[in-house]
Parts: structure tokens; sequence; C-alpha cells
């Protein structure tokens, strides 16, 4: 459970950092700060950090520039080097839970649990079959600590590490609550990689990371057109005010839409052949590559579920001393796991669920 004041939420993704800072006002919470970077191409891959000096120099200009003055932070990691898993133990108290958790863990890990760093949440209590479903999270600690030197080189102080596909059901959960009866999906199109999320009856059945999104179809058109990374990327947003976008354009980004939202369906297939829920009832789709209006489309022609762009400022005010609203707004799927971590406060509790 949260308590004191809000951490300032920094999302280092593939292609950009963005940073959020909330602040509680008349007692509802408003964006004080809040900052955005492009990182140069590779910087990041599959949730490494390729390029350290860029990542410092972008934090360092955010915080600068936007005028966050408070230092203790929230990130979010991704990738291969992130497990999440939801497992079935015996009944237990939480003492007795703390000290099993890592030999349960290890039946469940593929990696040295050595190397990792383990993290939990109860679900349910099932008190007839005696035992309980656990939320098992783990990470290696390498990773956690490439990036918490990185933060700390910017004059950083990391408090919470959160995972991507958590931080946005934290706040779609805090702007519109977790549907009780049904199932939902939560589906970050990021630029790396897609973040998929299900929740059924308030609670996270199913998490998957997808290696491919908007940077895929990039790629694609800059293959088929023998241009530039920069260029293919101009291209797929439309090209702007001054620039031609070629015929082809639309075939190539069509095609590479249907092959992401192919990958896409067969998780959310999988899902319900293994789990026994009859149906997802929608799908809220967030982050970059969500306003590219083709993808969004086949998504939901090939996922035969209603898709909908979650807009994570929805509920949120601004601090018109030092936010534009309107490039806020804008920019708001963007910031999804930004103001997930954002939710974060520097004095937490864990919350044993009944």
């Amino acid at each position: 459970m949260a308590e004191g004041k809000n951490l300032v939420g920094v999302d280092i993704g593939a292609s950009s950092i963005k940073v959020v800072q909330l602040k509680e006002s008349r007692k509802k919470l408003q964006i004080a700060r809040w900052g955005w970077a492009p990182l140069p191409p590779q910087t990041i891959v599959d949730g490494h950090v390729m390029n350290s000096s860029a990542v410092t120099e972008a934090l360092s200009r955010i915080f600068h520039d936007s005028k966050i003055q408070q230092r203790d932070v929230a990130i979010g990691v991704y990738g291969q080097s992130v497990i999440v898993r939801k497992i079935t133990v015996p009944m237990m108290t939480p003492n007795e839970l703390d000290e099993q958790i890592h030999w349960e863990a290890e039946q469940h890990i593929p990696f040295d649990i050595k190397l990792m760093s383990i993290d939990y949440e109860v679900l349910r209590h099932r008190p007839d079959a005696g035992q309980m479903d656990l939320l098992l999270v783990a990470a290696k600690k390498d990773e956690i600590s490439d990036y918490a030197a990185i933060l700390r080189e910017g004059k950083l102080r990391p408090s919470v590490v959160d995972i991507y596909a958590f931080t946005i059901q934290n706040i779609f959960e805090h702007q519109y609550g977790l549907p009780q009866d049904g199932t939902i999906a939560l589906l970050n199109l990021g630029a790396a990689v897609s973040s998929l999320n299900i929740v059924t009856k308030g609670v996270s059945a199913f998490t998957r990371e997808i290696a491919n999104a908007g940077n895929a179809i990039t790629e694609e058109i800059r293959k088929s057109l023998s241009c530039s990374y920069e260029q293919a990327e101009a291209y797929k947003h439309g090209g702007g005010e001054t620039q031609i976008v070629p015929q082809e354009v639309t075939q190539i980004i069509n095609q590479a839409c249907q092959a992401l939202a192919g990958e896409i369906q067969r998780s959310l297939d999988f899902y319900l052949a293994t789990s026994g829920e009859p149906e997802i009832g929608r799908i809220h789709v967030s982050g970059g590559s969500a306003y590219l209006a083709p993808l969004v489309q086949a998504i939901e022609r090939r996922a035969r579920v209603p898709v909908q762009l979650f807009d994570p400022t929805v509920n949120l005010g601004v601090d018109p001393k030092f936010v534009n609203e309107a490039d806020v707004r804008a920019r708001s799927a963007q910031l999804v796991v930004a103001l997930g971590l954002s939710l974060r406060c520097d004095k937490e509790r864990r919350q044993w669920s009944v």
C-alpha cells in the first residue's frame, strides 16, 4: 500500500525517455512536471542499456528543462531478464511465505535464483483447497544494477523498480477501476516491445511480452524503400507537412501491422485456450504505436474484440504553471508507463490480499 510522497516516474523506453511527476491538489492528482526526450537508435536493446551516456544525458536534460527538483524515482523494466509467473502454493502465513518464497521461485524461474531479485503479490486465498495464488516476479540483479547505476550517475535516487505490464495496470485501475466481472486486455504498443496484460475479475491472469512493435514497422519501410531509419520513421507517421510519402508505404505499413496483429491474436488465443475464460471483453491500447491507426484496426479485426485507446491522463489535472496541457494530452498514450510509475510512493508496505 502506498504511503508518503509520490516518486517521479521514469520510463526508459527503446526510442525515448518519458518522465512524470504527480502531486495531490485538492484531493485530486495532477501532473506537476513532465518531460520527454528521444534516444538514438540501439540505445536500448531488449531492455539492455547499450549506450549509457545517451540515457544519462537525456535524463539530465529532462530534469533540468522540466525543473524537476525531486530526485527519488521509480523505474520500469522489461525484456528477457524479467520473468512473471502465476503460481499456486499451500496456505501459509505471511512470515512463512517470506521464508519459503525463494524455494518456491526456484521451481518456476529458469535462471540461477541467486542471480535474481524476487518479489511476489498474493492474488487470492482458496481456503477450501488449502491453497493460495501468487503473482511471482523475478528480474536479473545485474540488469537492475545497471539501471540503478545510470540513474545515480544522473544524480537520481532509484527507490522502486516495477514491471511495465503492472505499471499500466496500476494507472488504468486508478483512472477507471478494474472490472470485477469479465476480462479485459491491457496492451502497450511501444517501439521495441508490445506488453500484454490480461486482467480477469480484477486480477492479472496472464502477461506476455511480444518482441514486435512499432520499430518493426519502421524497419519494414526502411528495407523496402532502401531509405534511412529516420526517413522510414517519418514516412510511418505521414511524412509531416513537407514530405511526400511514396504510395507503396501504405501497403508496407498494412502488411507489417497485420503481422504484429497476428502475433497479438495468438497470445490472446493461447490465454483463452488455457484459462477456460469464455472471452475477452475489450482491449485497451496505449504506447506510442497506439497512435498508428492501421495497427489498431488490424488488431481489432484479427482479435474480433473491441479496441479502445487508453488515455491515462483523462482524470488527471495539470499544473498550468509548469505543464502545457495541450502538449501532455498529445503524448498521453506514450506516458502510460511513466504515469503508472509515478503512482508509486517512497514509503510502501506489502498488501496482504484476502
